[in-house]
């Protein structure tokens, strides 16, 4: 009875799931964070692993999650010796994940797991399903920044429409990961995975989801010096994925051509 109610996976398409937590010195929020979702999963009783990356955090953190690994099997905790940037965290929290399905959120406890049913329904392995914060509960340099970063530049440059960018409550099919190469350390990690995910023919689909302020620890994307960079870094970026996306464009038409000429000889 028990293997018939697990075989029905979390839900809709999705079978298996790896949820990737990032963390960095989040040590009043991490361990409700990571209950919760350990809670929220069991009830679906399907096939999942929680993946919860420790950015080089200066207090308990680390160790909460290695005593939270021990008690959960299903619990694996990352640990970076240093602070490396929280697109790193979400690379190596991605790099491990072995399930169909990546889901990921912060680690500070702004986001609630169990509105993951209202991304469930819209999944598939043509598309990332994002959500989008119905109210933010940010500072407002996060939210200007937001508005000129996400809502104006990131559309002009990567041709990516979104309502709203760093959103931290996506679920991505492994297939979108397998098929680009993030680079990103930064906040500008978003703006990446969504202009790679689009420029390989992957769709995006959105749903509102609650956002709730935080309670404890402090926020770091909010820094000048984090936007700045962000920034500085968009503009190479499409750079880049342009480079990139001309470069497949030419090789697939010179594979075409040799093919057409194969044929004639």
């Amino acid at each position: 009875m028990s293997q018939e109610v697990k075989s029905k996976g979390v839900g809709g398409e999705v079978r298996e799931l790896s949820v990737v937590l990032p963390a960095y010195n989040e040590e009043a929020n991490i361990e409700r964070v990571v209950r919760d979702v350990v809670a929220y999963l069991d009830s679906k009783s399907s096939d999942y692993e929680v993946l919860v990356t420790n950015d080089g955090s200066k207090d308990r953190t680390g160790e909460i999650l290695e005593r939270l690994g021990k008690e959960m099997l299903r619990v694996r905790p990352l640990h970076h010796p240093q602070n490396r940037g929280y697109g790193a965290a979400l690379r190596t929290g991605f790099d491990a994940a072995t399930k169909k399905y990546v889901f990921y959120m912060d680690g500070d406890g702004q986001f609630d797991i169990k509105e993951l049913d209202l991304l469930l329904p819209l999944a598939g392995e043509d598309h990332i399903v994002t959500g989008y914060r119905i109210t933010r509960q940010d500072p407002f340099m996060r939210r200007l920044n937001a508005k000129l970063f996400g809502g104006w530049l990131v559309r002009i440059m990567l041709n990516v429409y979104v309502t709203d960018l760093n959103c931290a409550f996506k679920l991505i099919p492994k297939k979108v990961l397998d098929s680009i190469t993030l680079e990103s350390t930064g906040a500008l990690i978003n703006a990446e995975l969504y202009g790679r995910a689009v420029r390989r023919g992957f769709g995006i689909r959105e749903v509102g989801v609650h956002h709730y302020p935080r309670t404890a620890g402090v926020q770091t994307g909010a820094h000048l010096s984090v936007i700045f960079r962000a920034f500085y870094d968009l503009f190479r970026l499409r750079q880049k994925i342009l480079a990139e996306h001309q470069a497949r464009s030419q090789n697939g038409n010179k594979d075409s051509n040799d093919s057409k000429g194969s044929k004639g000889s």
